[in-house]
């Protein structure tokens, strides 16, 4: 497997030098530009120098370069615009005492955080194409979206520019570019990842950190390098692993899903069929919604950015947060421990864990989510019926597992595996019982870096 790990080994032992790694990812860049991924790299001497510091801090991915995301943790040297170039030109270039405390874990760990990824507009879509682009494009086929928010760093990840890229998750926005892409991902149980100093990301706690990978090692390594909290929950060694199709998912999918739980199931699992919680995950997904909102009109006001410098859509959405008072705000809070506690009740009743498709079929085309018209209800809509129930793992705090599982008509299908918080440890172990028994994923590019 030539992943983030296999390359951090390679030049560990000499076979390729971080210099050359660096030119081949810069390589891979300029080759690949059509496939809309970066908005932005370092200048390729600084680059260079941190992927030598990353080697010799070691770690399981010693000098490895990586995308961080135009959104979420900021990184050294990169100035964030979040899919916008009203923020571009509003937000400071962060230094090494200003950048994420999720960056600083990734650097200890070896990783090299040397571009961003693209983002749609202040993340608000299940695709990547902010307005004044580029737009992210799917390397299995480039008319389709490969998702969203995180869909730069499933691009560049797929498409073989680097082997591993910050992901950030709201609303399903590392689940959902994973399953796109063929990748593997963790949305972290909230509050397991290292955050901070700057919480504008932290959206009422619906947010977390992670990465996107080629493999589950890599995950899981990285979910040990960004860990701060220790508490853990574990699964028993027979879990109980409910399966749960939503009512509209696509054939395709339904089998992904299925496929997954049966080998759950050969390796000591005991499977419960269940119903999906698709209402509940409807209401969720709308809370979610008015949650983005608020933090967009709040986050947009403080900088001083007028509506005739961002889309119509993000315009539309920041009145409609605008215009929310301080009770209902206050109301939206207790929602969520509701909401919350049904959600954990619904999901494991009478299982352990759960295991659902992401999405309800293909990734769509490039443009199923315009940002020209003024319609929030419309676009809130489309992103659930692409991934229903997506949210639920937000709204409770979950960690939620994207496991790629296979490919269909030539475009990969994902599923995600839910836990009960701070499961995070024994959901990596139950997939890493099945993960050779998965279809191998023939990804259109391999990745840069490693010696020929």
């Amino acid at each position: 497997m030539r992943d983030a790990t296999a390359l951090a080994r390679a030049i560990a032992a000499g076979e390729v030098s971080p210099a050359a790694v660096v030119r081949a990812t810069f390589d891979a860049v300029r080759s690949r530009a059509a496939l809309g991924a970066v908005v932005e790299m370092l200048p390729e001497a600084e680059a260079v120098r941190a992927v030598e510091e990353g080697a010799a801090t070691g770690g399981p991915f010693g000098g490895v370069p990586m995308l961080a995301k135009d959104l979420g943790a900021p990184a050294a040297g990169l100035r964030q615009g979040v899919g916008s170039a009203a923020l571009k030109v509003r937000l400071p270039v962060p230094d090494r005492e200003t950048e994420g405390r999720l960056m600083r874990a990734f650097r200890a760990g070896g990783l090299a955080p040397v571009g961003l990824s693209t983002v749609p507009e202040f993340g608000f879509a299940l695709s990547a194409e902010p307005p004044g682009g580029p737009v992210a494009r799917n390397p299995f086929d480039p008319e389709r979206t490969p998702g969203g928010s995180s869909g730069g760093a499933a691009a560049a990840v797929a498409g073989g520019i680097v082997a591993i890229a910050h992901a950030t998750d709201a609303a399903g926005s590392i689940r959902v570019p994973a399953a796109a892409c063929g990748l593997w991902g963790m949305k972290p149980t909230r509050g397991a990842e290292a955050s901070g100093p700057i919480f504008a990301n932290h959206l009422m706690g619906i947010a977390s950190e992670g990465v996107l990978a080629r493999s589950l090692r890599d995950v899981a390594a990285a979910c040990e390098v960004a860990r701060v909290a220790r508490a853990e929950a574990a699964l028993p060694e027979a879990p109980r692993i409910g399966l749960a199709i939503p009512e509209d998912c696509g054939p395709e999918e339904a089998a992904a899903a299925e496929r997954v739980a049966r080998l759950m199931e050969a390796a000591g699992c005991v499977l419960v069929t269940m119903p999906a919680p698709d209402a509940l995950g409807q209401e969720v997904h709308l809370l979610v919604g008015r949650i983005l909102a608020v933090a967009l009109a709040t986050g947009l006001d403080a900088l001083g950015v007028p509506d005739d410098e961002i889309s119509p859509l993000a315009a539309a959405n920041r009145a409609r947060g605008r215009a929310m008072v301080g009770t209902e705000v206050f109301a939206l809070s207790n929602r969520m421990a509701e909401l919350s506690d049904a959600t954990r009740r619904a999901l494991f009743g009478g299982c352990d864990a759960v295991v659902m498709p992401v999405l309800s079929g293909p990734p769509p085309r490039i443009g199923h989510f315009p940002t020209d018209h003024a319609d929030i209800d419309t676009h809130l809509e489309r992103m659930e019926v692409m991934a229903p129930n997506a949210a639920l793992a937000n709204l409770a705090g979950l960690p939620a597992l994207a496991i790629p599982a296979g490919v269909a008509e030539g475009l990969p299908r994902g599923v995600q595996l839910v836990g009960p918080a701070w499961s995070d440890r024994a959901l990596l172990a139950l997939a890493g019982r099945i993960a050779g028994e998965l279809p191998e994923i023939a990804y259109p590019h391999p990745v840069a870096g490693f010696a020929t």
